[in-house]
């Protein structure tokens, strides 16, 4: 390692240099792999063993679990839908090899475009690169589908990275979560790509044209879910039974669903809970009010059900769709979240209860959790404006009476 960092240093473009402009991305590279060598030697300090650089390469640890998972069940069913899938291990190798093959190259482009526009924005503005995009980096891939069209991750980040995040004035100054703003690009821009009974099993549009087994389709349960607005009540009470009895809540956990890469998984984004949570770096109050929130709305819509779908059971919204992912990995979002104690409690209930309310009363729009949260990132700042209000008036209140 000392001979690659002497290689490294010898690289490092100096203000003289023409390569002077560069600098921001030698510094980036360097500082991933090592120390920086300067240190303070005077006035007052914060002295930390994480920065920010290390806080997000955990975050990428949290989400391995998820990715990996994502690779297997996009591999899980492409076989399914040719109908040799058979058990959890049967043809493993094979699931994973043709997982890694649709999955990689999207994480690559995400990369790849994403680092390259903020390459592009530190060198015009003459500024050291700053290491949000690697969290997002991750993410974008990982709440798409895995047919999804490499072009369109392209387009889609470039469009999230420059007016979700640097028009604002680059990392943490962002006001929506920029990996949500990417997906909800997509969402609106190509909806047939992002919906559908074609886009969620892999290969599946191309085995439409063949020989793919009668009355496989690629939808998601909140798909199946969403043909049964606008039943007769009869029909729909039976439709509900039959659907808890086709996705059993276990089976929801553990994540053999067609879905998003990275989101089908429960008990994966738990393994990455438990991570962001020992480390400190999620906020548990926000995940757990996210979570009650969803859980009040869900509850009170099964009691007060006048639709398929609030007939559906409260625990059953939390393990299907995107929502147990949003709790962990988006909504909790440092920069985007509210960031007063008591705010956070708010935003994060308000946004699980938004994400089930979505989801329950909009036919057209069976997943809610996207909107959800990219309303709760505008809402957070007069969040924490109204519970800072509260604190003054309440303070202010004890030395009138003192």
């Amino acid at each position: 390692m000392k001979s690659l960092e002497k290689f490294m240093r010898k690289l490092e473009p100096t203000h003289e240099s023409k390569w002077a402009k560069f600098h921001p991305v030698w510094d980036s590279l360097y500082t991933f792999a090592f120390t920086p060598g300067e240190t303070t030697k005077k006035g007052s300090h914060i002295r930390d063993g994480i920065d920010l650089k290390r806080t997000m390469f955990m975050v990428i640890v949290a989400l391995i679990p998820c990715l990996l998972f994502g690779i297997y069940n996009t591999g899980h069913w492409h076989y399914f839908a040719e109908g040799t899938a058979g058990g959890f291990m049967d043809h493993f190798g094979d699931k994973l090899i043709y997982g890694l093959l649709k999955v990689l190259p999207i994480v690559i482009v995400s990369y790849g475009v994403g680092l390259g526009v903020e390459f592009i924005f530190c060198i015009r503005n003459k500024h050291a690169i700053q290491e949000g995009f690697l969290v997002t980096g991750m993410l974008i891939p990982l709440i798409v589908p895995a047919d999804i069209p490499l072009w369109m991750v392209a387009v889609a980040t470039v469009f999230a990275v420059v007016l979700g995040k640097e028009v604002f004035g680059g990392t943490g100054m962002n006001i929506v979560n920029i990996a949500l703003t990417a997906r909800a690009f997509l969402f609106f821009g190509y909806p047939t790509m992002m919906s559908g009974d074609k886009v969620w099993m892999s290969g599946i549009g191309d085995m439409a044209k063949e020989n793919i087994p009668e009355g496989v389709t690629g939808a998601t349960q909140l798909g199946e879910l969403a043909s049964f607005t606008g039943a007769p009540e009869d029909f729909a009470h039976a439709s509900i039974s039959a659907f808890e009895s086709a996705w059993p809540i276990w089976e929801s956990f553990m994540g053999i669903i067609p879905g998003s890469i990275g989101e089908t998984s429960v008990l994966a984004i738990l393994i990455g809970a438990g991570l962001l949570l020992y480390t400190g770096i999620g906020s548990w109050k926000i995940m757990v009010s996210f979570v009650l929130g969803g859980l009040a709305v869900g509850a009170l819509a099964q009691a007060t059900a006048v639709n398929p779908y609030m007939e559906l059971s409260a625990l059953n919204h939390m393990v299907i769709g995107g929502f147990a992912f949003g709790a962990v990995f988006m909504i909790t979002d440092p920069v985007s979240a509210a960031q007063t104690s008591t705010g956070k409690y708010i935003y994060g209930f308000l946004g699980g209860a938004l994400s089930i309310t979505i989801r329950v009363f909009n036919g057209a729009y069976p997943e809610g959790v996207m909107m959800a949260i990219l309303f709760m990132n505008v809402m957070a700042p007069m969040i924490d404006h109204y519970v800072i209000q509260s604190n003054i008036k309440r303070r202010l209140k004890r030395l009138k009476t003192a």
